[in-house]
């Protein structure tokens, strides 16, 4: 186990309602009367329209809210249904999803991406930049290929490191509670930060985490690596119970 800070990440993705405050609530409740707050970075990413009600419920904040995606436009425009960078941090969001494999599959290119991460940036947003193979990438040995042209398309020594983290979520993971081997997982990880460094020239290396089927079973395997900086958290983010239990297994 390391000292070092770590993310727990939840990806609330279209659920929720006003209501659902008190899941919110009580998230908040258990990190601050478990002193955890120093060693933990908790963030629930959650639908617009709860990111302004959550903050303003909250009192004596101990975690964070961020939205899970935003349209590519910097300022105002004539871009029915979207919400822009600038929206989401008036709002006060402070974390923002970007490159989410299920916003690719619906054509979302790394293109887009990259113009959206740098709409986030100007507005002083954290990213978390998702970036995974799917299942036929992975069958072929194409996982690292896969990830560095993702990473390549989406980046460059203009983005700002201090504000990216970087989320391995492979396709093929997500809601079917299989998740890479630990060997595999830990090259994977390291591979993704070398590749930053080595191709963009920072010395601000951006935290890496994990997302996929994470739940309470697996977390002990996963909190075994090292390199492993946080975890990117769907459906178990939903869940006080789900949630506060792979924070506490991971610390068991």
């Amino acid at each position: 186990m390391t000292n070092k800070l770590k993310y727990f990440i939840g990806n609330w993705k279209m659920f929720g309602d006003f209501a659902s405050f008190k899941i919110i609530h009580k998230i908040n409740q258990y990190i601050q009367n478990n002193k955890i707050q120093k060693k933990n970075r908790i963030v629930l990413c959650v639908p617009n329209i709860l990111i302004n009600f959550f903050i303003k419920k909250l009192k004596n904040k101990s975690i964070y809210i961020g939205a899970q995606n935003c349209h590519h436009q910097q300022d105002y425009g004539p871009f029915t249904g979207g919400v822009s960078a600038r929206m989401l941090k008036k709002m006060g969001a402070e974390y923002i999803i970007l490159g989410h494999s299920e916003n690719r599959l619906e054509g979302e290119t790394p293109k887009l991406i990259k113009k959206k991460i740098i709409s986030a940036h100007n507005q002083k947003l954290n990213v978390i930049f998702c970036i995974g193979e799917s299942n036929k990438e992975k069958r072929s040995g194409k996982t690292f290929s896969a990830l560095s042209k993702q990473i390549k398309l989406s980046l460059d020594k203009k983005t700002n490191f201090n504000k990216i983290i970087l989320a391995y979520e492979p396709i093929w993971s997500i809601g079917t509670n299989k998740i890479p081997n630990s060997n595999e997982l830990e090259k994977i990880i390291r591979f993704i930060k070398n590749n930053i460094k080595k191709n963009f020239k920072t010395k601000k290396i951006p935290k890496v985490l994990y997302g996929g089927s994470v739940n309470s079973k697996n977390i002990k395997i996963l909190s075994s690596i090292y390199e492993i900086d946080g975890f990117l958290i769907g459906g178990a983010s939903q869940s006080v119970k789900k949630f506060i239990d792979i924070i506490k297994k991971y610390y068991k």
